[in-house]
């Protein structure tokens, strides 16, 4: 299967914190890629969150998560997770998982999970 599939989504209070995990097949026509959280909120365009590359476990995040928000490889590599901290209602939004792509450049990414829904109320 090489769509992703997210879990872990859920509501919490504001300054709270929630994991996302993403299990993917890994098996992917490409050697190494990179695999990213995305986020889309009611009324606005989806924006990068957060992406990691499969093979070096270098990362890249958006401002607005910088320090908040971790992710990291598990599961040889296979898997995806977000550790979200210190959670802002701003945060609120659709997360998705995407595999084989560039840092977080949506248009790049290949594979798209259905997403799963994070909610922080005040």
């Amino acid at each position: 299967q090489l769509q992703p599939v997210e879990s872990g989504g859920g509501s919490v209070q504001a300054g709270g914190s929630l994991r996302l995990s993403c299990v993917s097949s890994g098996d992917y026509s490409v050697p190494t890629y990179w695999m990213g959280w995305f986020r889309q909120a009611p009324g606005k365009e989806r924006e990068g969150v957060a992406a990691i590359y499969r093979a070096s476990g270098v990362t890249d995040y958006a401002g607005s998560v910088k320090g908040r928000f971790t992710i990291g490889l598990d599961n040889a590599r296979n898997n995806v997770y977000l550790e979200m901290n210190s959670l802002k209602v701003e945060d609120t939004a659709t997360y998705y998982c995407a595999t084989v792509g560039l840092r977080l450049d949506e248009q790049t990414y290949r594979y798209w999970g259905q997403g799963t829904q994070v909610t922080v109320s005040s």
